[in-house]
């Protein structure tokens, strides 16, 4: 079939000298960019030594949740014959991974901030070496995690299930990775791990934050743990939960940096979905239960139960 001739076919093609036009002009765009990050403002990195890779660290987190969790998140197959094989590799690459992003987020800060030399090199083998020897004890800590989440929560079938799809365990095991390498005292890498985990799974969870076993966050989205929580044993909490800090002054960066700002929750306790729990005095006593969308900035006394009042309902036909 013939294709009728359409008059205004030729305006529609490209304008090679309009474009052109305006390409050229991108050179003062390119100028005015480069002279803006002249300086050392705040989002400027330009030097000789690089930065850790984001995409690396993420990387990493996907190899050690292959060996935290063996067989569920490996691309290969993994069977009794070849396990150890596969675990030594895994190892033997994250470890190589972990140390080259270590030793350039030390060495960093040790050119940013004009710190003393560190021995960045040595420091970094030695602490991811000390990450991995620490995955045993990780893994417990992980497994009593799980399991905690499979007594809670009938609609889960299998631990399985547990470890492939639920966003709470995803987050909780990024957090104990980050928080043993925040331990390590290693900068940028442990912050970047948990906003990879937040973004995934909407649980924004502080390195600092120091969590006891068997926690458990139910659904997940929304929930805010700060730096400084202190969070004990055997404790459940439900999406939308903020363990947060009261209203900051002005300048709060550096007077309040360090120092305690965020709620101590005890063994034991239940919160349940929306609560807010604010200040760094605040404790919820062991055995308590927190009620949905309650507001607490006060301490709780051990085995209390607080609730909103009933909101009133209106029905109308």
């Amino acid at each position: 079939m013939a294709i009728a001739n359409n008059p205004d076919k030729e305006s529609c093609r490209i304008n090679a000298a309009d474009k052109a036009h305006y390409r050229e002009k991108l050179h003062d765009v390119v100028n005015k960019i480069l002279d803006s990050c002249k300086g050392a403002e705040c989002g400027v990195h330009v030097d000789f030594e690089p930065l850790p890779s984001k995409q690396a660290i993420i990387q990493i987190i996907g190899n050690l949740r292959e060996i935290l969790f063996p067989g569920y998140f490996s691309e290969e197959k993994i069977d009794p014959v070849n396990l150890k094989y596969t675990m030594g590799r895994s190892i033997s690459l994250t470890y190589d991974m972990l140390a080259d992003q270590i030793c350039k987020s030390i060495r960093h800060d040790c050119f940013r901030y004009e710190q003393p030399c560190s021995h960045c090199e040595e420091k970094a083998n030695e602490t991811a070496f000390a990450l991995m020897e620490s995955l045993p004890a990780i893994r417990d800590v992980l497994a009593a995690d799980i399991e905690a989440s499979f007594e809670g929560d009938p609609a889960a079938k299998s631990y399985d299930e547990i470890v492939f799809s639920y966003p709470g365990v995803l987050a909780v095991a990024v957090y104990r990775i980050a928080h043993r390498l925040y331990e390590l005292d290693i900068p940028l890498i442990p912050r970047i791990m948990a906003e990879y985990a937040h973004g995934a799974t909407g649980i924004d969870i502080h390195p600092g934050a120091e969590i006891g076993k068997r926690f458990v966050i139910d659904h997940g989205t929304g929930v805010v743990i700060g730096e400084t929580a202190v969070i004990g044993e055997n404790v459940r909490i439900y999406q939308g939960v903020t363990l947060g800090a009261l209203s900051l002054p002005k300048g709060a960066g550096e007077r309040l940096r360090g120092r305690r700002r965020h709620p101590a929750i005890e063994d034991d306790v239940i919160i349940y979905a929306g609560a807010t729990i604010l200040g760094g005095d605040t404790v919820i006593g062991r055995g308590s239960v927190v009620g949905g969308n309650v507001w607490i900035t006060e301490s709780v006394p051990p085995h209390t139960r607080v609730m909103m009042e009933p909101p009133k309902l209106v029905y109308r036909t």
